[in-house]
Protein backbone atom coordinates (compact mmCIF):
# COMPACT_ATOMS: atom_id res chain seq x y z
CA UNK A 1 0.00 0.00 0.00
CA UNK A 2 1.43 3.65 -1.44
CA UNK A 3 2.65 5.74 1.52
CA UNK A 4 0.29 9.03 1.44
CA UNK A 5 1.75 12.63 1.92
CA UNK A 6 -0.32 15.93 2.27
CA UNK A 7 1.53 18.52 0.10
CA UNK A 8 0.75 22.03 1.99
CA UNK A 9 2.16 25.01 0.15
CA UNK A 10 0.67 27.90 -1.28
CA UNK A 11 3.17 28.27 -3.98
CA UNK A 12 1.96 27.02 -7.36
CA UNK A 13 5.62 26.23 -8.81
CA UNK A 14 6.94 24.64 -5.29
CA UNK A 15 3.77 22.40 -5.04
CA UNK A 16 3.83 20.78 -8.28
CA UNK A 17 7.42 20.39 -7.93
CA UNK A 18 7.42 18.22 -5.03
CA UNK A 19 4.00 16.58 -5.76
CA UNK A 20 5.75 15.56 -9.46
CA UNK A 21 9.02 14.17 -7.00
CA UNK A 22 6.65 12.54 -5.26
CA UNK A 23 4.31 10.77 -7.37
CA UNK A 24 7.73 9.78 -9.53
CA UNK A 25 8.82 7.74 -6.30
CA UNK A 26 5.75 6.02 -6.25
CA UNK A 27 3.90 8.51 -3.38
CA UNK A 28 0.26 8.75 -3.25
CA UNK A 29 0.39 12.65 -2.95
CA UNK A 30 -2.28 15.38 -2.99
CA UNK A 31 -2.16 18.87 -2.13
CA UNK A 32 -3.84 22.01 -0.91
CA UNK A 33 -2.76 25.53 -1.12
CA UNK A 34 -4.02 27.61 1.66
CA UNK A 35 -4.58 26.66 5.53
CA UNK A 36 -8.07 25.95 5.63
CA UNK A 37 -7.85 23.27 2.61
CA UNK A 38 -5.30 21.73 4.53
CA UNK A 39 -7.34 21.06 7.38
CA UNK A 40 -10.36 19.80 5.39
CA UNK A 41 -8.12 17.35 3.14
CA UNK A 42 -5.94 16.19 7.10
CA UNK A 43 -9.00 15.31 8.62
CA UNK A 44 -11.35 13.56 5.23
CA UNK A 45 -7.82 12.02 4.08
CA UNK A 46 -6.12 11.19 7.12
CA UNK A 47 -2.52 11.47 5.71
CA UNK A 48 0.18 8.90 6.39
CA UNK A 49 2.39 12.08 6.18
CA UNK A 50 1.89 15.98 6.33
CA UNK A 51 4.72 18.18 4.57
CA UNK A 52 4.00 22.18 5.65
CA UNK A 53 5.09 25.42 4.46
CA UNK A 54 4.74 28.01 7.36
CA UNK A 55 4.12 31.02 5.26
CA UNK A 56 0.48 30.18 4.27
CA UNK A 57 -2.04 32.88 2.97
CA UNK A 58 -4.86 32.19 5.72
CA UNK A 59 -3.52 30.32 8.46
CA UNK A 60 -0.32 30.55 9.77
CA UNK A 61 1.66 27.26 9.70
CA UNK A 62 2.07 26.93 13.60
CA UNK A 63 -1.10 26.95 14.05
CA UNK A 64 -2.30 24.06 11.75
CA UNK A 65 0.34 22.11 13.36
CA UNK A 66 -1.13 22.59 16.88
CA UNK A 67 -4.69 22.30 15.59
CA UNK A 68 -3.56 18.53 13.82
CA UNK A 69 -1.44 17.58 17.04
CA UNK A 70 -4.85 17.56 19.01
CA UNK A 71 -6.19 14.57 17.28
CA UNK A 72 -3.00 13.01 15.03
CA UNK A 73 0.41 12.02 15.25
CA UNK A 74 1.24 12.17 11.97
CA UNK A 75 4.93 12.75 11.08
CA UNK A 76 4.82 16.52 9.82
CA UNK A 77 7.79 17.69 7.90
CA UNK A 78 8.15 21.62 7.49
CA UNK A 79 9.14 22.98 4.87
CA UNK A 80 9.54 27.22 4.97
CA UNK A 81 12.55 29.70 3.67
CA UNK A 82 11.88 30.92 7.44
CA UNK A 83 16.01 30.19 8.41
CA UNK A 84 16.05 31.45 11.94
CA UNK A 85 16.23 29.37 14.82
CA UNK A 86 13.45 30.63 16.30
CA UNK A 87 11.05 29.80 13.92
CA UNK A 88 12.30 26.15 13.48
CA UNK A 89 11.97 26.05 17.44
CA UNK A 90 8.59 26.97 17.17
CA UNK A 91 7.50 24.54 14.58
CA UNK A 92 9.14 22.16 16.48
CA UNK A 93 7.81 22.50 20.04
CA UNK A 94 4.58 22.92 18.45
CA UNK A 95 4.43 19.36 17.36
CA UNK A 96 6.63 19.20 13.83
CA UNK A 97 8.96 15.89 13.40
CA UNK A 98 11.33 17.47 11.19
CA UNK A 99 12.52 20.86 8.97
CA UNK A 100 13.26 21.65 5.58
CA UNK A 101 14.64 25.45 4.99
CA UNK A 102 13.78 26.31 1.37
CA UNK A 103 15.70 25.89 -1.22
CA UNK A 104 16.57 22.28 -0.81
CA UNK A 105 17.29 19.59 -3.12
CA UNK A 106 15.15 16.76 -3.98
CA UNK A 107 17.84 14.07 -2.25
CA UNK A 108 17.49 15.83 0.95
CA UNK A 109 13.56 16.34 0.81
CA UNK A 110 13.13 12.38 -0.26
CA UNK A 111 15.36 11.01 2.83
CA UNK A 112 13.60 13.67 4.86
CA UNK A 113 10.08 11.18 4.34
CA UNK A 114 11.90 8.18 4.52
CA UNK A 115 13.37 9.06 8.19
CA UNK A 116 9.37 9.87 8.31
CA UNK A 117 8.62 6.48 7.44
CA UNK A 118 10.36 4.46 9.58
CA UNK A 119 9.35 6.67 12.34
CA UNK A 120 5.61 5.82 11.45
CA UNK A 121 6.52 2.46 10.91
CA UNK A 122 8.23 2.05 14.49
CA UNK A 123 5.34 3.67 16.24
CA UNK A 124 2.71 1.27 14.64
CA UNK A 125 4.40 -1.34 15.45
CA UNK A 126 6.47 -0.79 19.22
CA UNK A 127 4.45 -2.54 21.91
CA UNK A 128 2.39 0.44 24.43
CA UNK A 129 3.43 -1.25 27.30
CA UNK A 130 6.92 -2.53 25.82
CA UNK A 131 9.44 -3.13 28.58
CA UNK A 132 12.50 -2.30 27.00
CA UNK A 133 13.65 -0.15 24.02
CA UNK A 134 16.25 -1.28 21.11
CA UNK A 135 17.82 0.49 18.52
CA UNK A 136 20.97 -0.97 16.98
CA UNK A 137 23.38 -2.30 19.79
CA UNK A 138 21.64 -0.08 22.00
CA UNK A 139 19.21 -1.50 24.49
CA UNK A 140 17.35 0.15 27.65
CA UNK A 141 15.76 -1.87 30.01
CA UNK A 142 13.19 -0.14 31.88
CA UNK A 143 12.12 -2.52 34.32
CA UNK A 144 15.71 -2.84 35.70
CA UNK A 145 16.52 0.62 34.55
CA UNK A 146 20.34 -0.95 32.97
CA UNK A 147 21.09 0.34 29.73
CA UNK A 148 23.33 -1.64 27.38
CA UNK A 149 25.82 -1.05 24.24
CA UNK A 150 26.03 -4.59 22.71
CA UNK A 151 26.50 -7.01 25.68
CA UNK A 152 28.27 -4.47 27.84
CA UNK A 153 25.52 -2.81 30.37
CA UNK A 154 26.81 1.21 29.99
CA UNK A 155 26.58 2.75 33.42
CA UNK A 156 24.59 6.64 33.60
CA UNK A 157 24.37 9.24 36.75
CA UNK A 158 19.88 9.62 36.95
CA UNK A 159 20.54 12.81 34.89
CA UNK A 160 21.55 10.60 31.20
CA UNK A 161 19.54 8.26 31.94
CA UNK A 162 16.13 10.79 32.24
CA UNK A 163 17.73 12.30 29.18
CA UNK A 164 17.93 8.76 26.85
CA UNK A 165 14.75 7.87 27.64
CA UNK A 166 13.36 10.70 26.50
CA UNK A 167 15.03 10.77 23.18
CA UNK A 168 14.07 6.97 22.75
CA UNK A 169 10.59 7.78 23.75
CA UNK A 170 10.87 10.19 20.32
CA UNK A 171 12.92 8.44 18.25
CA UNK A 172 13.58 9.86 14.87
CA UNK A 173 12.41 13.18 16.36
CA UNK A 174 14.50 16.54 16.83
CA UNK A 175 13.48 17.59 20.54
CA UNK A 176 14.37 21.26 21.24
CA UNK A 177 16.29 22.57 24.21
CA UNK A 178 13.39 24.01 25.25
CA UNK A 179 11.23 20.70 25.35
CA UNK A 180 13.83 18.94 27.27
CA UNK A 181 14.53 20.80 29.83
CA UNK A 182 11.24 21.04 30.86
CA UNK A 183 10.64 17.52 30.47
CA UNK A 184 13.94 16.89 32.62
CA UNK A 185 13.87 19.69 34.90
CA UNK A 186 10.95 21.02 34.91
CA UNK A 187 11.39 24.50 33.37
CA UNK A 188 13.45 26.05 30.97
CA UNK A 189 15.83 28.94 30.94
CA UNK A 190 17.88 30.14 28.52
CA UNK A 191 21.10 30.26 31.13
CA UNK A 192 20.46 26.04 31.69
CA UNK A 193 21.27 25.43 27.34
CA UNK A 194 25.22 24.71 28.52
CA UNK A 195 24.54 22.81 30.86
CA UNK A 196 21.89 20.27 28.72
CA UNK A 197 24.84 20.51 26.44
CA UNK A 198 27.65 18.86 29.13
CA UNK A 199 25.20 16.37 30.23
CA UNK A 200 24.39 15.83 26.27
CA UNK A 201 27.78 15.04 25.52
CA UNK A 202 28.88 12.67 28.52
CA UNK A 203 26.00 10.74 27.46
CA UNK A 204 27.02 10.49 23.49
CA UNK A 205 30.37 9.70 24.85
CA UNK A 206 28.77 6.76 27.44
CA UNK A 207 26.60 5.20 24.48
CA UNK A 208 28.86 5.53 21.55
CA UNK A 209 32.02 4.52 23.24
CA UNK A 210 32.62 1.31 21.66
CA UNK A 211 30.07 1.91 18.41
CA UNK A 212 32.69 3.01 15.55
CA UNK A 213 29.64 2.65 13.00
CA UNK A 214 26.56 4.30 14.80
CA UNK A 215 25.98 7.56 15.96
CA UNK A 216 22.94 7.64 17.90
CA UNK A 217 22.58 11.50 19.25
CA UNK A 218 22.42 13.98 16.43
CA UNK A 219 23.16 17.65 17.50
CA UNK A 220 21.03 20.30 15.47
CA UNK A 221 23.12 23.58 16.42
CA UNK A 222 20.64 25.86 18.01
CA UNK A 223 17.90 23.95 18.19
CA UNK A 224 17.74 20.77 19.95
CA UNK A 225 18.80 16.92 19.61
CA UNK A 226 17.65 13.99 18.08
CA UNK A 227 18.36 9.92 18.76
CA UNK A 228 18.49 8.46 15.28
CA UNK A 229 17.02 5.15 14.19
CA UNK A 230 19.54 2.63 13.34
CA UNK A 231 18.84 0.29 10.54
CA UNK A 232 20.02 -2.84 10.19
Amino acid sequence: MKVSILVVEDDKAIRNFISATLDIHSYNCFTAENGEQAMILATSHKPDIIILDLGLPDIDGVDIIKKIRAWSNCPIIVVSARSEDKDKIEALDSGADDYLTKPFSVDELLARIRVAIRKMNYDNTKKEESTEFINGDLKIDYVSGCVFVGKEETHLTPIEYKLLCLLAKNVGKVLTHTYILKEIWGGAYESEVPSLRVFMATLRKKIEKNCEKNTYIQTHIGVGYRLVRIQY
